[in-house]
């Protein structure tokens, strides 16, 4: 029987076609200012950026393809986030929701210098009549420089009073829960409702600001960053209907019948513990807050194929690997990405084929200088999948592909555990995936698409050349970000994405000269340096494979995608 037909994904098309077309058709490629365009763009090129419904692959969820008209904004830096994220929870009042998913949470981090704690702001709302939920991963063991006893005390703390905070390892083998988010739903107050996704666990050493000098609460990390490691990272807050679908995301995981954990050596001294292995009912929910913004949003995710399969992805979900690879097809002037990890050949050979079809594509990638463990195991394998990677998208690229890293004012170099994206100024991703294989086959992972409907009127107007135009919240992004990196106090040359570009470059190979002659004068601006490629000999390359394969960035998809090569 024929797929029925979701006329939501479908039906702009008869509307919006003609006009895209038309805008297309007399929008010279690359051009500085092209066409004038409204200051909200007037077709819906969503489409064009975006998955439907069926491109997602996924029938089986309730999350809607996208939604429009969210207020989204970003929150650079732990310190940013954990500050908005303690003045939300502490105008929690009786009857608000409180649902929360992680990878790791310390019970004692401090969300500001001389406020609550995790633990005790969660705990606070309970004990106000708040109804409080969380899913934490039930970690690796601590030996492993994992979260097991961090993430078990934060559940036993919050539980202690009257909340439910689950330990969930209904994942792959060798798999994690590593979406990070909060959403806060107000009985009565629809308006105020908020979600907050993207990178930053609420956790020892992510309270970091553009100083860099690190969290005071610091985690055991590589001996390169320090006691206290500088630390660089990105969150987003939703207001409007895309905080429903984030909502959402934590019922279907909660509602999963399977045992939250079928590891013997778990279930049974849980049992014997009186430990919580059976998620109580939710309230219903509450219908979608009202519209809130110009920004239109969807949620990007990744599920493995388990066994038992979700409920809600029965073969797993790929939409974060699908929706990079849709909207790279559309890149022509300029990917800009901050990623942790960039070290898998599948993720290196979607960015690469980009390069390779746009001549006039450039790549600009902000990583970390180092793995952020020094374990001697474990390097080569690291080192390898980041060395492949690397590799492929330069050869595709050459001198129009830029690999950088970050140091702050003191020289000490900064760990980069931000999940961006930003495609021609136009569409941008934050979220908890890291671009390998393991986050976009393997681990749960939870990424917003957002694309704004407001346009930035500063020339170029429509950098990419397919009328599509600047949109307010990806270049506002990718500029306070490069304000950051550059010590800059103003757009100024960075506006015009092939002026931006040259910007990088040069102040990189500034701050790279100004080492290389051994810090002598002034520190020139600037905090980005040319990321070293280290060389692995052949007999590292063979030891390294086998487990960088089976542990470091597995496979997560079924056998016959595997096979095609496909997501």
């Amino acid at each position: 029987m024929a797929a029925p037909v979701d006329l939501c994904e479908f039906g702009p098309v008869l509307r919006f076609a003609l006009p895209v077309l038309r805008r297309r058709s007399h929008v010279p490629r690359g051009s500085r200012s092209g066409v004038r365009l409204p200051a909200v763009a007037s077709g819906r090129t969503e489409l064009g950026w975006f998955l439907t419904g069926t491109q997602r692959g996924n029938d089986a969820t309730r999350i809607r393809p996208w939604t429009d008209g969210n207020a989204v904004r970003a929150l650079v830096h732990g310190g940013t986030y954990f500050g908005v994220l303690a003045e939300t929870l502490a105008k929690v009042e009786p009857g608000d929701l409180v649902l929360f998913s992680d990878w790791r949470g310390d019970p004692d981090e401090r969300l500001t210098d001389d406020g609550a704690t995790v633990a005790q702001a969660l705990s606070d709302a309970v004990l106000r009549g708040a109804l409080v939920k969380g899913l934490m991963w039930r970690s690796h063991l601590d030996r492993l420089r994992f979260s097991n006893r961090e993430n078990r005390n934060l559940s036993e703390r919050v539980n202690l009073v009257g909340g439910e905070v689950l330990l969930d390892q209904r994942v792959r083998t060798v798999g994690s829960h590593h979406q990070k988010f909060v959403v806060i739903r107000h009985s009565g107050r629809p308006a105020d409702d908020t979600a907050f996704l993207g990178g930053i666990d609420l956790a020892h050493g992510r309270r970091d600001d553009a100083d860099h000098r690190g969290d005071p609460q610091a985690q055991p990390f590589a001996h390169q960053y320090g006691p206290h490691p500088a630390w660089h990272d990105v969150q987003v807050e939703l207001h409007g209907p895309a905080v429903r679908d984030v909502e959402d995301v934590f019922r279907e995981r909660w509602e999963d019948p399977a045992a939250l954990s079928r590891l013997p050596w778990q279930a049974v001294p849980d049992d014997l513990h009186g430990e919580d292995r059976r998620a109580d009912r939710l309230p219903p929910a509450s219908p979608a807050p009202p519209d809130a913004g110009t920004c239109s949003v969807q949620l990007l995710r990744t599920y493995p194929q388990r066994h038992p399969g979700y409920p809600f992805a029965p073969e797993g979900e790929r939409s974060a690997a699908r929706g990079y690879a849709k909207a790279l097809r559309r890149a022509r002037r300029l990917v800009y990405i901050e990623d942790q990890y960039l070290w898998s050949a599948d993720v290196a050979h979607v960015f690469a084929a980009a390069l390779r079809r746009e001549p006039g594509l450039h790549l600009v990638a902000v990583v970390p200088r180092y793995p952020d463990q020094d374990a001697r195991l474990s390097l080569p394998a690291v080192r390898l999948g980041h060395v492949r990677a690397l590799q492929i998208v330069r050869a595709a690229g050459g001198d129009r592909v830029q690999v950088l890293d970050v140091e702050n004012h003191v020289g000490d170099p900064v760990y980069v555990h931000a999940k961006v994206c930003v495609v021609d100024d136009v569409w941008a991703t934050v979220g908890s995936d890291n671009l390998n294989r393991r986050s976009w086959t393997h681990d749960s992972e939870l990424t917003a698409a957002i694309l704004d409907q407001r346009l930035d009127g500063r020339e170029p107007i429509d950098p990419a050349g397919l009328g599509d135009g600047a949109r307010g919240f990806a270049r506002e992004l990718r500029l306070e970000l490069w304000r950051e990196h550059l010590d800059r106090d103003s757009d100024e040359g960075l506006l015009d994405l092939g002026d931006a570009f040259e910007a990088v470059r040069s102040s990189a190979a500034a701050l790279d000269a100004w080492h290389d002659g051994g810090c002598a004068g002034p520190r020139p601006p600037g905090r980005l340096r040319v990321h070293p490629v280290a060389h692995l000999p052949l007999w590292q390359r063979v030891l390294a494979a086998p487990p960088y394969h089976a542990v470091v960035d597995p496979d997560g998809r079924p056998l016959r995608l595997k096979v095609r090569g496909q997501h």
